[in-house]
């Protein structure tokens, strides 16, 4: 049997295809999804979660006023733990509502 020298795995092969469509920050961003309660703990996981991006900006849905006040006073906070997790710096605000 001959080898095939152009045969790529499948990750490599959705990595090109994401570049090729000059969409990686989207998908980049759109990681926060999946670590959001890694990146801000169990207590904010509880009562915040991410609702959509739009350019940048991450729209959080908070359960109450109390703690929208809250986490808007951590907004920084929160941004940087993000930052750090993803190891990007994609996500350049974020609005609790």
């Amino acid at each position: 049997m001959k080898k095939n020298d152009n045969i790529q795995s499948i990750g490599d092969a959705l990595k090109m295809l994401v570049q090729s469509l000059g969409i990686e920050k989207q998908v980049e961003q759109y990681k926060i999804f999946d670590i959001w309660n890694e990146a801000v703990g169990p207590q904010v996981a509880k009562v915040a979660q991410p609702e959509r991006l739009v350019n940048g900006l991450l729209i959080v849905s908070v359960n109450n006023a109390p703690w929208r006040t809250e986490l808007t006073f951590r907004k920084q906070e929160i941004l940087e733990k993000i930052h750090s997790v993803t190891n990007s710096n994609s996500i350049t605000d974020i609005k609790f509502r």
